[in-house]
């Protein structure tokens, strides 16, 4: 990964704003995984599973409908092969076979997306992709030439400060730095394993502290105990836990009493 010190967040003037989205869609066949529906209406973008690590078409039309009703930008949330593990167990591929990855399930989002009369609006890969994507060169540049392939008018979301980001920018896509909401930082400014016990962060009081930090302050402090520098132009939070929308409604509600406007990102 890059180095962590990155620009300020952003900010209009002396008002700030951010995008709040959420990973979507990801049930499956007879299995409901989240609380799309309920959530929708508390996020600005939303991360469209393309039906590898979860989803299937239905899902996926109905969640595309969903997001349309409700007016929140739609994302294909491309992953891993690997709906046992949710897409979130590392698997040894090639740049070649990540960059097929992304540009079929872009291409099958992005279909549903057209039909029903909607515009994509950005690409977030998902789980161990989307880790491995930050700090490998060699599939954060085949992830973001399938992207711009694919749909070049995509905002393509990464890590804050990660090889993803640096691909987009590299290929002329616009770009938007993503933090995270109920996750620990690592003093390389990666994201802790979800394999150690301190990887998440339970606390809503705490995690809704971290946001506005580094929406504001474009900090974020490591598990190291050293603050590092972080950029935030989307926050995101996860719709499949126990209480997700209990912390969709407070974060939501605290961003705005901080002054921040929430809105989906145009990327830079």
């Amino acid at each position: 990964m890059g180095s962590t010190q990155q620009n300020a967040p952003h900010q209009l003037s002396n008002s700030f704003s951010v995008d709040l989205n959420c990973d979507m869609g990801e049930s499956f066949g007879a299995y409901t995984i989240g609380n799309d529906e309920a959530i929708l209406p508390f996020v600005t973008s939303a991360n469209i599973a393309c039906g590898f690590h979860g989803g299937d078409p239905a899902v996926m039309k109905k969640t595309v409908l969903l997001a349309l009703q409700h007016k929140v930008a739609i994302g294909a949330h491309p992953g891993l092969p690997d709906l046992a593990g949710f897409g979130r167990r590392e698997m040894a591929i090639t740049p070649e076979e990540a960059y097929d990855m992304v540009v079929y399930q872009v291409g099958a989002l992005l279909a549903f997306v057209k039909a029903e009369g909607g515009k994509l609006h950005h690409v977030k890969p998902h789980g161990a992709l989307y880790n491995m994507a930050a700090v490998n060169n060699a599939l954060a540049e085949a992830i973001a030439e399938a992207v711009y392939k694919v749909y070049p008018e995509a905002v393509l979301y990464g890590l804050a400060g990660s090889e993803l980001i640096n691909a987009g920018h590299k290929i002329g896509l616009a770009t938007a730095n993503e933090v995270f909401a109920d996750r620990t930082y690592q003093q390389n400014g990666t994201l802790t394993s979800r394999r150690l016990p301190d990887a998440l962060i339970t606390d809503h009081d705490k995690a809704v502290q971290q946001v506005i930090r580094m929406v504001k302050e474009g900090k974020v402090l490591s598990q190291q105990g050293v603050d590092i520098a972080i950029k935030a132009d989307t926050v995101c939070i996860h719709g499949d836990g126990p209480h997700a929308l209990s912390f969709a409604t407070r974060i939501r509600e605290a961003l705005l009493n901080e002054g921040i406007t929430l809105e989906a990102t145009t990327g830079k």
